[in-house]
């Protein structure tokens, strides 16, 4: 089964390259299988991460808070886990 992390955060404004910068430079121990960041309007930076495992897999690494002068507010993260397509 695979299980995706997702890690959201909106920089203070006109920081988002900074933001995207420093998310782009956290490194995760172990890997993940996969990990692709993406940027949006309003300053947003998110970060999906795939991992062998359950939805309840405890232990996986993920990405820290960044420090305050980056982000207007808390990170959010989500958690998913892999459904076969129909058809």
């Amino acid at each position: 089964m695979t299980v995706a992390l997702m890690w959201e955060a909106r920089a203070v404004a006109g920081k988002g390259e900074e933001l995207l910068a420093w998310a782009r430079r956290q490194r995760l121990d172990p890997p993940p299988l996969r990990r692709e960041t993406f940027r949006a309007p309003e300053d947003r930076v998110l970060v999906i991460t795939w991992w062998d495992g359950a939805y309840d897999t405890r232990g996986l690494p993920e990405l820290p808070e960044p420090g305050e002068d980056l982000v207007r507010r808390a990170v959010h993260r989500w958690r998913f886990e892999a459904v076969a397509d129909e058809g």
